[in-house]
């Protein structure tokens, strides 16, 4: 198998094809790679700004010019090489770009130091200006918090809907209540004619029975002649 060799004919070293299989991967494995110039940052200045990019899922790593030009594919958009003039450093961003940029544009703006010189996002070349305007959109975590308000909007509707009705239900059942009388007046009906119906039979036992009434004795015998009036029976005796 053929070994690739540089432009002077030799054959690159180990550790450069290792550097460029690392910058290949990470263009390959980052969402968006921004290219600022650090060319004034010192130490400490760089420590702050690797932790600052560090929180926004983006890892700020320098390279040789000549060894990234190296590691870019073919379908690098036109313009990337373009980017690597001067000391340049690479912020390769996880899943959100947005804290990235804005973690970049409000370093940069601390410091004059930093230069912002643009990136790719998505197979796009982004200018500057366009990396500026990246940090104003919303973050990763800010869209999922839209996307879980606009998902929860609809259950806060049918929940308040709900609420509504249980409410105008409510109100309905204490309208009947008021609208019925109350259970001890109710109760005062039957007895009422409870007490009625006693008077009437008190009245009823004490009216005189009238005369000729039948006994109300079942063993009464009109024929037995004990219990004939002799009254009766001079009556009788005189017609």
């Amino acid at each position: 198998m053929a070994t690739a060799t540089t432009a002077e004919g030799r054959a690159p070293r180990a550790d450069k094809v290792a550097v460029v299989d690392e910058v290949r991967q990470r263009f390959n494995d980052a969402e968006a790679v921004l290219f600022t110039e650090y060319r004034g940052l010192d130490v400490a200045e760089m420590a702050d700004l690797r932790g600052r990019l560090i929180d926004a899922d983006c890892r700020y790593k320098i390279y040789k010019n000549t060894l990234v030009r190296r590691a870019l594919s073919a379908d690098a958009p036109a313009g990337t090489l373009d980017l690597l003039l001067g000391p340049t450093a690479l912020a390769f961003c996880g899943k959100d770009p947005s804290a990235a940029a804005q973690a970049l544009r409000t370093f940069a703006a601390e410091h004059d130091a930093l230069i912002i010189k643009g990136g790719v996002l998505a197979g796009t070349l982004l200018s500057d200006a366009q990396v500026r305007d990246l940090a104003d959109l919303p973050s990763r975590d800010e869209l999922m918090a839209q996307m879980l308000g606009a998902f929860s909007a609809p259950l806060n509707a049918l929940a308040s809907m709900m609420n509504n009705l249980i409410s105008e239900v409510s109100g309905l059942v204490q309208a009947l209540i008021d609208k019925t009388p109350d259970s001890p007046a109710s109760d005062e009906a039957p007895a009422a004619r409870a007490d009625q119906a006693d008077a009437s039979a008190a009245a009823d036992d004490a009216a005189p029975e009238p005369e000729g009434a039948a006994s109300d004795d079942p063993n009464s015998d009109p024929s037995d002649p004990a219990q004939i009036d002799p009254a009766q029976i001079d009556m009788e005796n005189n017609q």
